[in-house]
Parts: C-alpha cells; structure tokens; sequence
C-alpha cells in the first residue's frame, strides 16, 4: 500500500463508504505478511520510502517467486523482481497476468499506472554493448520509480570520441549512472565532465583477469575524480534506486524553472532510437 491508496481508504472512511472494521481488515496486515516458510513481505515499505520491496529472485524457487509477486502486486500498483528467469517469470504470470518480462534485463516488472509523469534528471552511461544488461535494469528501475532516464549507450573509453556529443547531456543532469566493466574507466572519465553526482557500476563484463568485475570495481574504488561513487558489481538496480532519491529531491524543491534539463534534439533522437526493450 502506498500514500495514495492509504488516502482513498482514509477518504472512503470518512465520507460512510467504508466501515471502521472494514478498514481495519484492510490494514491488519499493511506493516508485512508472512509467508510460512517462504518470505516475511514488508508491505510498509512504500509508505516509508516510497518504493514497494522488490524481490530478489535469485535463489529463489518457480513457486518461491510466483507467492511473493502475487501477494506484492495485490498491494500495490508497481512491481519489480530483479535476476530472475523466464521459468520464473512464467510461474509468477500464472497468479498475476498483468506481470511483465524483460529478457534484457532478467526482471519482471508491473505497472499499473503506466501514464503517470515521470521526471527528468536523470541519464544512465554504459561503455559497451556488452553492459546493456545492466543499463536496461537501472533502466526500468527509474521508470518505475518515476523518472525517465537518458541513456547514452556504447561510449567506452577505447573510442572515447564517441562520448564528447553527449557532454551536453552529461552537464544538464541532476545525476548520472555509468556502467562499465574491462577497466571500468569510463566512470572516471564521466565525473571529470559535470558536476552531478555520478553512481558507478561496474559490471562482470571482460576476460580473465577482470576476475568477474573485480577489477573494474577496484579501479572505480581507486578512481581519482570527485563526486563519484560506487556500487557492487553488476548492480544496476541499487544504482538506479539512489539516482531515483537523488533526483526525487533535487526535482522536489528546485522551482520548476530552475530545471536544467529542457528537451533539445538529442531527446527526439534519443526517443526514437534508445528506447529499451519492455514488452
């Protein structure tokens, strides 16, 4: 239950429509639910953060995924289960058939209020094609949390060329996400060009001695470029969370003229070419 369906239920009490022990059934279980055996749901946690729990599912059984998302998405409007399989994601749509799945991105996701504004402020980076399935993680997670994200995609440091177009949009930003892998030099590179506040992750992409993302972890650890810092490997969505607070503040109390962020060409282009891929 989030802010505004606990305000409906309020509104519904006050104007006779809904009777006290109704309500009270309703919100019996709004702080979690436990499911014996399986998951303890926290079902407050959009009301304190304004996000519902997203389920983890790795390591999580066909059936495991398919309870949670059921009893998460009859609470509330949006859902997000990140690393998960498409077994697992045709479990789940079995019990929610509004349930959607982004191979890209091994998430399913639901949204119930797809029309709803999102704000600007935010752009996600990623060195090489080889980190889109990272990119498109932090992706969806903004959107669902009601930002819209610019994405500059294949800009890492071996044709650093093709990243001065976009310096632009890298200096309009309220914040911005770089996601790399190899060397993990983008995110460096990045923070020496704006003064937004970057999150960088690196990502698992690269060959032996990469150690599976240790490298480029440690080099964006060891990064020399101030306002930068860093998540686990491959997290893309822990990335996209705190962009999203980052810029739900900045958007919150900056007058609305102040907004740097004003559509030019590169967004029509960006529009129509960089949309991910969400069915």
């Amino acid at each position: 239950m989030n802010e505004t369906q606990l305000a409906a239920l309020l509104t519904e009490v006050a104007g006779g429509t809904l009777s006290v022990d109704d309500a009270l059934t309703r919100l019996r279980s709004l702080p979690f639910e436990a499911l014996e055996d399986v998951a303890t749901l926290d079902h407050h946690r959009s009301l304190r953060t304004g996000f519902p729990e997203v389920i983890y599912c790795e390591g999580k059984t066909e059936d495991q995924v398919a309870q949670i998302t059921e009893k998460l998405a009859a609470r509330s409007p949006r859902l997000l289960g990140t690393r998960a399989t498409e077994a697992q994601f045709r479990a789940a749509s079995q019990r929610v058939p509004d349930l959607e799945w982004n191979e890209l991105a091994h998430c399913i996701w639901m949204d119930r209020e797809p029309g709803k504004d999102l704000k600007t402020g935010a752009a996600v980076v990623c060195a090489g094609t080889s980190d889109l399935p990272v990119l498109e993680e932090a992706s969806l997670t903004l959107r669902l949390m009601g930002h819209e994200p610019r994405r500059i995609t294949d800009v890492g440091v071996a044709g650093l060329h093709r990243l001065i177009p976009h310096i632009p949009v890298l200096q309009e930003a309220n914040v911005v996400v770089v996601i790399a892998g190899m060397e993990g030099a983008l995110a460096s590179v990045v923070a020496g060009l704006t003064q937004a506040p970057v999150i960088a992750v690196p990502t698992s992409v690269g060959y032996g001695a990469s150690f599976g993302g240790i490298a480029a972890l440690l080099a964006m650890l060891n990064g020399c470029a101030s306002g930068m810092a860093v998540v686990n490997i491959d997290n893309g969505y822990g990335a996209a969370h705190m962009a999203a607070l980052i810029n739900e503040k900045i958007e919150k109390y900056a007058p609305a003229s102040s907004n740097g962020y004003t559509p030019t060409a590169y967004d029509a282009q960006s529009a129509a070419g960089s949309q991910p891929g969400l069915r």
